[in-house]
């Protein structure tokens, strides 16, 4: 923004005397009239004292104009007066405005600067885009989970979160994506379901089959959950891990290992933010469905879970779950998770959710919750 600024700007004093001087007054006689000393009107007619909002009104009254006049003029001076460049100011106040440089010079992803310059390189290559003004590519490419819409703008806290996944990405080395390889894994993937010390296998199982898997802690109040995107024909997969319970884990992962099934997110990536809601499976766009059916399916089947609720609802007991879980080969916290959003109850069993984030942030490849790597 170029700041337009007049040739030349004359000090109120000027006025002043132009207008005694079109009145025949002199100046002693002004301050007599204004009550004021002498001195003061010298001054301020010889441009070495600035116009108060008390002098403004008085200055006003004699001369039959507002106050606003002369406190105009004197700020129009005083701004005129300044030699600051303002360009940087407004270019660094646009760089903070676009992207959440703090929070990512807090989590080691850019380095802090006082050049504005070098700060803006760290940003320009981190968005890889040649200008500010350039659009990220990713900016518009979250699939909604809503049905009425196709994208879906992330903001700049989920931009800069889902850039990190694709650079970590970037930096693994795994053997060719296999559909195949992932859909046997599968199988494996449930026997994990009873026991969160077997989480510890998964990041190893998903390498096997060619996905890349990364943990990055997310920027706050992001609310992101996860993402699906390709790196030419190798999917990645991102989790943020927000949610610490083992349900939300399983649940997270089996969806986006749907969209990679899918083939979802081949073109743009696909940002899944508040995954986890109770909301009508109706209102979700049909690729969203689909990723959260075969979760919930994964989890708890639905016939199983329609099954349990008629059977011991509306009064649940531990015990009922922990059988009941028993039978299905995993581990009570998933039918809980289940369970509340089935009924609405949020509270019910809470400490079945178990934290897993430990447990998988020592076996992956993680930014974040105490881990840092390398910009």
């Amino acid at each position: 923004m170029t700041e337009r600024r007049p040739a030349e700007v004359f000090h109120p004093g000027e006025h002043l005397l132009d207008e005694l001087n079109a009145r025949g007054w002199s100046q002693t006689e002004f301050a007599e009239i204004i009550n004021r000393p002498l001195r003061l009107v010298n001054e301020i007619i010889n441009g070495k004292k600035g116009i108060t909002p008390e002098t403004a009104r008085e200055l006003g009254a004699a001369l039959g104009t507002s106050a606003e006049f002369w406190m105009n003029l004197n700020t129009a001076y005083q701004l005129w007066k300044t030699d600051e460049d303002i360009a940087p100011i407004v270019h660094r106040a646009s760089m903070r405005s676009k992207y959440p440089i703090r929070d990512m010079i807090m989590r080691n992803w850019i380095q802090p600067s006082e050049d504005t310059q070098i700060l803006e390189g760290q940003i320009l290559r981190f968005f890889e885009i040649l200008t500010l003004n350039d659009q990220p590519r990713l900016a518009n490419t979250a699939a909604t989970k809503r049905s009425g819409a196709e994208t879906l703008e992330l903001n700049p806290l989920q931009l800069a979160w889902l850039y990190r996944v694709k650079h970590i990405a970037g930096t693994m080395q795994l053997p060719k994506y296999s559909e195949k390889k992932l859909r046997a894994a599968l199988a494996q993937l449930k026997g994990f379901r009873a026991a969160p010390e077997e989480i510890r296998h998964v990041p190893k199982l998903l390498e096997d089959c060619g996905v890349r898997f990364v943990i990055v802690e997310p920027l706050p109040s992001s609310k992101i959950d996860g993402v699906c995107l390709w790196l030419g024909d190798s999917p990645v997969i991102g989790m943020s891990l927000r949610f610490d319970r083992i349900d939300n884990w399983w649940f997270v992962l089996r969806h986006e290992i749907e969209h990679v099934l899918n083939g979802d997110g081949r073109d743009s990536a696909i940002v899944d933010s508040d995954l986890y809601p109770n909301e009508e499976v109706a209102d979700l766009s049909p690729m969203e469905q689909k990723a959260n059916i075969a979760a919930e399916e994964f989890c708890v089947s639905r016939k199983s879970m329609d099954d349990f609720v008629a059977r011991k609802g509306p009064l649940f007991s531990k015990q009922a779950v922990l059988l009941f879980a028993k039978s299905l080969k995993v581990h009570p916290g998933l039918v809980v998770g289940q369970l509340q959003r089935r009924i609405g109850r949020w509270d019910l069993f809470r400490p079945m959710l178990i934290p897993i984030r430990e447990i998988v942030t020592s076996v992956s490849i993680t930014d974040g919750y105490g881990h840092v790597l390398p910009i």
